[in-house]
């Protein structure tokens, strides 16, 4: 059938099962929006207030679901706002395709009114970028952005358009969707070395990141664990691969992971990474991290291997095709003493905070009984974000959404908006400090517009606590430019675009806000009051080993 390009776009998207599309019309992508309206009925486009919130929700979505997340934009300036959020999903793997259009083919490269080139632009942050100037490459060059995007680590891809292509005609003919590849290069010999190690050490750990969760081998990690007998830590964006309400959990590794994690790394023989990448906020000084264990690395990225940390064996796979042969030859494991050592570290080192007053963890601990620890939750970077790692209790995948490598403030709302577009049978909840929430708060608009049930958390502190934090212990209380004691009221501005907005000043009034927002049907704005000194802890000093990881008495101890 004769189809024009912009009709040719939509095809291909039904083709891959999109459902939902986020973004943002203008001049050179208008005939795709109006091919969009035709088949409105088969395609929700969700209409955000600025292009970075199309992104950021169509990642969310993406991690919400482990769908490919899809967004649209303009020319120039529309394209150019896409870059954060897809950089932000670049950092953490995660599958999207950005679809831009771009001016007439005859204006390429003349500075033409809204002309960049954004598949230029974006090269260093995109598996792989397209710009379709023949209509005649154009169904082939969608369907090949999709498997890009979903095969072996997945990650973002952007395809450009002309605007002439998009209102040119060809034939088009429907296909299936290509087959999803995972592509393994281990060998025999790697398996053996791994269940070879593994079965001999004495005191393993499992290092649990992202990756698990990519490739959908949660039901498989977690009887690996079993098998192995061994204590998990994960990274940020490893919640939820392991029942955080486990016995074998020790909590986050790193930069702000309990005390029983770094401590429990730095006396394990055997460290078995999956999925996961030994970023410097985990792994502190690299030429002290775990040095009294051997390191067993498997990922299904290759580059990854003894990129950051030298391994003494790795497995590059599939991490679900790979667990699951390891647990089929893997003997039952016992390590009592080891495990015990471990209980001991846990039960020494608990995660602890200040129940006197009105704080972030007594909030998260709030929201985490109060839905039954079954929300999804996304963040913002910061503070809020840490705290929110450690005490909320993530029992399964795709339920913690965060900025993991790129640490992009002004996330977690078009995120937690595209996880519940995605996720409509769940409970959504950003938690942002209000320095992030500044930044994008405009898509209080977009949630209030469609009525979606989103509950947006302010962790007010009136400062941008993260970086006062390190101001405070490294830059001698020297507070430049982190001060936010402004006039901005976020209850008017939520109440302004539409929401329902509730103060939140004592511990007594958490409970009945959280209980109302809940029943609410609707967007709903906490506005949590904290102090402005209130710190994260544990924590190690950038640049040191995680065993020297600190907590508040520490540092009074310290200073007496």
């Amino acid at each position: 059938m004769q189809l024009t390009g912009a009709e040719i776009v939509i095809e291909c998207l039904k083709e891959q099962g999109v459902d939902t599309v986020f973004g943002y019309p203008g001049g050179t992508i208008l005939n795709i929006y109006d091919a969009l309206y035709k088949h409105r009925d088969e395609i929700n486009h969700i209409l955000t207030s600025h292009e970075q919130g199309a992104a950021h929700a169509a990642d969310g979505y993406a991690r919400a679901t482990g769908k490919v997340g899809v967004c649209m934009a303009t020319s120039g300036p529309g394209a150019t706002n896409l870059v954060t959020g897809i950089a932000t999903a670049y950092m953490d793997s995660i599958p999207m395709v950005a679809i831009t259009a771009n001016v007439n083919l005859p204006a390429l490269g003349k500075d033409s009114f809204q002309e960049v080139d954004i598949a230029g632009v974006t090269m260093p942050i995109t598996k792989h970028g397209y710009i379709v100037k023949d209509i005649n490459i154009l169904a082939d060059t969608l369907r090949k952005a999709f498997k890009i995007a979903m095969s072996g680590r997945p990650g973002p891809v952007l395809v450009d358009i002309t605007k002439d292509v998009t209102a040119n005609t060809c034939e088009f003919t429907p296909m299936k969707p290509a087959a999803i590849e995972k592509p393994s290069r281990y060998t025999e010999s790697d398996i053996a070395a791994a269940i070879d190690l593994i079965q001999n050490a004495k005191k393993p750990y499992v290092y649990a990141g992202g990756g698990i969760i990519a490739s959908g081998a949660s039901d498989e990690f977690r009887q690996f664990v079993s098998k192995v007998d061994a204590p998990v830590c994960d990274t940020l964006l490893g919640k939820g691969a392991f029942d955080g309400t486990d016995d074998a959990y020790t909590g986050m590794i790193g930069m702000h992971g309990t005390k029983a994690s770094n401590l429990g790394v730095s006396e394990c023989d055997l460290l078995i990474a999956l999925g996961a990448r030994f970023s410097d906020r985990v792994v502190g000084n690299p030429k002290k991290f775990a040095e009294n264990a051997k390191v067993l690395h498997i990922d299904i990225d290759a580059a990854e291997i003894n990129k950051n940390i030298k391994t003494d064996v790795s497995v590059v796979g599939d991490l679900k095709e790979v667990l699951q042969i390891l647990n089929r030859r893997l003997h039952q494991q016992e390590h009592p003493q080891w495990m015990a050592r471990i209980k001991e570290l846990k039960e020494k080192y608990p995660l602890n905070y200040d129940a006197s007053k009105l704080s972030c963890p007594y909030i998260i601990e709030e929201i985490c009984r109060l839905t039954e620890g079954k929300a999804i939750i996304t963040t913002d970077v910061g503070q809020h974000q840490m705290w929110a790692a450690q005490y909320y209790k993530y029992t399964e995948p795709r339920t913690f959404l965060s900025s993991g490598g790129l640490g992009t403030m002004g996330y977690g709302l078009g995120a937690c908006i595209g996880a519940k577009m995605g996720r409509p049978d769940k409970v959504c909840i950003n938690i942002a400090g209000d320095g992030c929430f500044r930044m994008n708060m405009n898509e209080l608009a977009t949630a209030s517009r469609y009525n979606i049930p989103i509950i947006q958390v302010v962790i007010n502190n009136h400062v941008l606590g993260m970086v006062r934090q390190w101001q405070t212990l490294f830059y001698d209380h020297r507070y430049s430019q982190t001060v936010l004691d402004d006039k901005v009221d976020f209850c008017k501005v939520a109440e302004g675009l539409g929401c329902m907005a509730i103060r939140v000043t004592s511990k007594e009034e958490v409970a009945p806000a959280i209980e109302k927002a809940l029943h609410a049907g609707g967007p709903v704005v906490l506005d949590c009051m904290i102090h402005e000194d209130d710190k994260v802890f544990p924590m190690v000093s950038p640049g040191t080993p995680i065993s020297e990881v600190f907590d508040e008495n520490d540092l009074k101890a310290k200073e007496k």
